[in-house]
Formats: structure tokens, sequence, C-alpha cells
């Protein structure tokens, strides 16, 4: 497709994408109808910058296309991606001639099939747009920037707050650098590209108390995150990112990188030398987001404390992660203490995604003594079923129905069951915990403990809790990366390899 110069006209910027993180190590799949697909008015509406009245509405033109987003979850089914991204292509090639587009992805989707989801839409979309052309790129710090991705885009960026609270300003940085670009009549600057052979299994964010400022990340990663920032601000550089890489895939494109991009390509190269070595020497100091310990060590330690209720993060089948949602391997530990079991200690556990479960509960009523049985809801077995966890091994319990809540806007049909001190709120669908909102309309205030499936507990929740913990605990997004079991990955790669030798890690200059 040719593309007309910029001079000519008011440049035409194209804006969409399909995003969605992925864990391999779940058997939940991700379907063409869990996304949220939007097109023409609506997406214009979704980009603020890019309405006539926003900071970018006046300059160029710009032309929506279409935006698929769906919950973090398993690999996506290759008939929806195959679907999804043969509508894009449709639409960029019935917008006309378009200047540039901007790419709204989140860097960690994983399609059945294929090693490099992202890169495959990237070669694509560029396929159709024709070589002159600019793509900018808009990523999540979990995202995987492979070589292969970063040479067909000409602009990326990553959010550089945790947990992800820039990404809509991180979305119009990467529309206004591409916008300067066009009016500028400049065609694609230097990316200094640099994998580094670290992947973490989380990244660390602020405790969150009341009336502290949230955002802020502890050192070391504080200043390892708003380094870019300030490489922007360099004569030369248009700008610069640092990616964690997404640990919960078994690809080779999982790693940490950097890209430094700028018009001067010397200074690019040395500044993303100098982020990616700060990275590496970092990486034994980055750790996991909060006070961590397997289950029960976390279950003595929060019955101990005086702080109520005390939060435990279930982090390996965390939903928003990519976990299943469906593991019961907490809720048979909190039951194989005495003193929850015998209800001496209470705990409130929501959101295990249980749809048998939910659906037997409602035939039996408010009041009922039920057996159910927990866990595989999409299957039984999986990656790290060998452990001695056996996290995807059902779990039956026999419990009382106390209250039942038909079609939750979040869950779908809830059903709250007791046995002893805990009570386990089950989902017909399956939904992260974010909010008070989703604990089945219990209060948490008047349990012991509460026990959520994640891995870095939202706002909301931890200013709720008088203290947590998290819990490594077994599932497909498990902090453990050893125990899942990884064979694909390029190694030696940190932690897997904790004796590695230091990497050469020169910039490659796209």
């Amino acid at each position: 497709m040719s593309t007309p110069s910029p001079a000519a006209r008011r440049p035409r910027v194209g804006v969409g994408g399909v995003s969605v993180r992925s864990s391999t190590f779940t058997l939940h799949r991700t379907g063409y109808d869990d996304f949220r697909v939007t097109r023409g008015a609506a997406l214009r509406a979704r980009y603020p910058w890019a309405r006539p009245d926003g900071a970018l509405g006046g300059p160029v033109e710009w032309v929506p296309l279409l935006h698929a987003e769906a919950p973090p979850g398993g690999p996506v089914e290759p008939d929806a991606y195959r679907r999804l991204k043969a509508e894009l292509l449709d639409r960029v090639r019935q917008a006309g001639p378009l200047d540039g587009l901007v790419l709204d992805i989140h860097g960690a989707m994983s399609v059945v099939g294929l090693d490099d989801a992202e890169a495959d839409l990237t070669d694509a979309v560029r396929e159709v747009l024709g070589p002159r052309a600019l793509i900018s790129a808009a990523m999540d710090p979990y995202g995987n920037v492979s070589r292969r991705l970063a040479g067909r885009l000409d602009l990326v960026t990553a959010h550089r707050l945790a947990p992800r609270q820039d990404a809509g300003a991180t979305l119009e940085r990467a529309a206004r650098k591409l916008v300067e670009r066009l009016l500028a009549g400049k065609g694609r600057p230097h990316l200094a590209w640099v994998q580094v052979p670290v992947l973490l299994p989380s990244l660390p964010v602020p405790p969150v108390a009341p009336g502290e400022p949230a955002g802020r990340r502890p050192e070391p990663a504080r200043s390892l995150y708003e380094r870019p920032a300030s490489i922007e601000e360099l004569d030369g550089i248009v700008d610069a990112a640092v990616w964690a890489g997404f640990p919960w895939a078994d690809e080779p494109r999982c790693k940490a990188a950097v890209v430094v991009t700028g018009d001067d390509p010397v200074l690019a190269v040395e500044e993303a030398r100098s982020l990616a070595k700060e990275y590496w020497d970092l990486r034994r100091d980055l750790v996991s987001p909060g006070p961590a310990a397997d289950a029960d060590a976390c279950v003595e330690a929060a019955l101990a404390s005086p702080a109520r209720p005390f939060l435990i993060g279930d982090s390996g089948d965390d939903p928003a992660a990519g976990g299943a949602g469906d593991l019961p391997y907490m809720l048979g530990r909190l039951l194989a203490h005495e003193a929850l079991a015998t209800g001496r200690a209470t705990a409130l556990l929501p959101g295990i995604t249980a749809p048998a479960a939910v659906a037997r509960c409602f035939a039996a009523g408010v009041g009922a003594t039920v057996r159910v049985s927990v866990g595989g809801a999409y299957g039984e077995g999986g990656a790290g079923s060998g452990t001695e966890y056996a996290p995807f091994a059902p779990y039956e319990f026999t419990g009382e129905v106390v209250a039942l809540h038909p079609g939750d806007a979040a869950g779908g049909d809830l059903a709250v069951v007791r046995r002893g001190g805990v009570t386990a709120v089950l989902a017909g669908r399956r939904e992260p915990v974010r909010t008070r909102a989703d604990l089945g309309g219990l209060d948490p205030r008047g349990y012991d403990l509460l026990v959520v499936k994640t891995g870095r507990p939202e706002p909301e929740l931890r200013e709720l809790a008088a203290d947590w913990r998290l819990a490594r605990t077994p599932g497909a997004v498990d902090q453990d990366l050893p125990r899942l079991g990884h064979r694909r990955l390029e190694r030696p790669l940190f932690p897997l390899d904790p004796g590695m030798p230091a990497p050469d890690l020169a910039p490659e200059l796209l």
C-alpha cells in the first residue's frame, strides 16, 4: 500500500490491535467470545487523545480500525486469532492510505500453534500497510519484545508505573511520538534492541497503606523503571523502555528486553547497553511484590498475627495473570488447619471457578448440606500436576450452603459454602477478585483471614487488609518458576540457571 507524503495533507493514522496475556501452563483456552471487540466510533471514544477535541485530535486524521481485548487466560484458540487478525487486516485495507498506525497490544498473547503471536500480527499488518508507514506500539511491562517484533516496529514503549497505572498515558505517548515524527516529516528512527536473559516471576510494587501514594515502586526497581523517562530527555533520543518478559508462557521469546529509540544511533546503543546492564546487575534484588512463603507458613503467620483481616494471596492461580481460577489448593490447605476446620478461626476464600459445584448448590438451596467437588473446571492435569502438590486434582468437601447470588456481574452465579470456619465463594465463571464487590456480598472484616487468588492484590483489597502475605502456591502462574517445568525457553536464563555467566548485552541496531 503506497503512502502519500504527510506534507500533502493531514496525516492519516490508524489505531487498533489485539490484546490479551496468556499463560501456556493452564488448560483454559481463550475463545473468540472472550474478546471484547470495539470498532468505529466506539473505538475512537476509547482513546480520548484521538477525539476531535483531544490532545492529538487536530494534527492528524485518526482512523479507528478494530481493537479486541480479552481477560488474561490460557492461549488463544487458533480460529479466534485468525478471525480477529483477518478483520483487523481487512479494516486496514478498507481504510485507504495510512501514514501510520498505533498498535494497542499487551505483548504476552499466546496463540495455540504460534511462538510469537504479536510478531505474527505485526508482520501481517506491516505487509498490508507497506514499508513507509510508521507503526508505534504500546506494551505492558510483562510483554515479550522479540527481535522479530522489534524489527517490524518503528516506535515502541512500555508502562513505567506499577501496577499498570499509566497504561493510558503509555498509549498516548506512543501515539504522540508517532504524530510528532509524521508532522516533522521524519522517517523511522533507530531502535537499539537487546534482550536480557532474566525472567522474573513478579515485579515489585509498593505496599499501600491509608494515605500512602500508589504507583511508586520500592527500590531498586523504582530507579530502574524511572530511568527510561530520563533517557528520553536526552538530545537525539525519542523513547526508552524496559520489559520484564512474561514468565508464565513457555516460548523462546520470553525474557526481559530493553529498547532505546533515537535519531542518534550511537547514543541509543550506549543507553540501551547501560539500561540492560543495570537490569542484569539488579536481577537478584528485584524481588516479589510482598513478603512471601509457602501456603502453610502464610496461614500460620496470619493466624498468629493480631492484624485482622489478614490477606493471603493465592498467587499460583491468579486469573488476572492468566491462571484458570479453578484450583482448590488453598481451600484444601485452609481446611487442613485444625483451627480453621473446627471454626476456632475463620477465613473467607472468594472466587473459585466451579460451575458444576455452583449448579449443585443452587439445586440444593440455602441451608442445605452438600458435598461438592471443586477444581478441574477446565480439565484435570496440565503443567505442574506431577509435583507433590497435585494442584490440578479436584477437591471434595461437604459444607452448608449459606447464600446464593444469581447473575453476579463478574462471576455469574455465586454460591457461598461454609465448612467449619472456612467460607468459600464458588463462582459460575472465571473472574479475578479485585474489589469488595467481588466478595459475594460478605464483609471481610468479619473474618480472620481473607484469601484471594492474586499475585498482586489490587489497591482496594490491600487498603482493606491490616497486613498481608503472598503464598507461593502451585498453578499456571506459579511464582516458583522451576516448579512449572519450562521446556522451550532459551537457556541459560536467570533464575532458572542461577550460576550462569554474565551475558553479552551488546544491543543490536534495528
